[in-house]
């Protein structure tokens, strides 16, 4: 005997399959997420405004005022997104420094893939426009460096500091002061275009920065 699918419409409308409205959600951060970080590359972090992400990511702007306050935060966490994709893709874990007993070693894998990923282009004009508005702009800056760089910052500190504890580096030192050696001037020169930007520079940086500059 033939079967036929119920042509019932009794069923409560509460009981009856939806769209997945969390699913549905999740598509439309990504869509500005991936508005905000090509406006701000393309025209700047001044220019960008949430009128303009919406109108890119094909929503409405009280869909991104219901989730965020400010176009600050919108470039914050879709930046600290890109950050987790980058390393999905990858197939890489969070981001972490190595601990293999050689500290000059661990900051040299660390600070060329930093440089890896300053160098992507999905990356680099984004970060850019957004790290030279927080110059100027002290309030982004100091958001930028809690939510961006204070984690990253805090993990070199750390691996300083386990350096200290195994009489690699001099326990009388300021890990925070010490990390700024080369982390500062890595920055410096991928902002300020001042020299070539390359793993081999980051691998001077750390030489330097362990060893002094007095002979040994």
């Amino acid at each position: 005997m033939a079967t036929h699918k119920s042509t019932d419409t009794t069923t409560p409308a509460a009981e009856r399959p939806h769209p997945d409205a969390a699913r549905r959600s999740q598509r439309s951060r990504q869509a500005i997420y991936d508005a905000a970080l090509a406006l701000v590359g393309e025209v700047g972090y001044p220019k960008t405004t949430i009128e303009g992400i919406a109108a890119r990511a094909g929503v409405g702007k009280q869909t991104i005022y219901r989730w965020w306050s400010s176009k600050a935060d919108v470039l914050l966490e879709a930046f600290l997104d890109l950050g987790e994709r980058l390393v999905e893709a990858a197939g890489e874990e969070a981001y972490t420094i190595p601990n293999t007993g050689d500290v000059a070693a661990d900051l040299k894998v660390v600070l060329r893939s930093t440089v890896d990923e300053l160098r992507d282009p999905k990356f680099e004009a984004p970060y850019r426009a957004l790290a030279a508005e927080g110059v100027v702009n002290e309030q982004l800056g100091r958001t930028f460096v809690a939510r961006l760089l204070e984690p990253s910052l805090q993990l070199h500190a750390d691996r300083l500091r386990a350096a200290q504890e195994t009489g690699e580096v001099r326990s009388d030192i300021d890990p925070r002061i010490a990390l700024e050696l080369f982390v500062s001037p890595l920055a410096q020169r991928w902002l300020q275009y001042t020299g070539p930007f390359s793993h081999d520079y980051t691998d001077t940086l750390v030489d330097y920065a362990l060893h002094g500059l007095a002979p040994r």
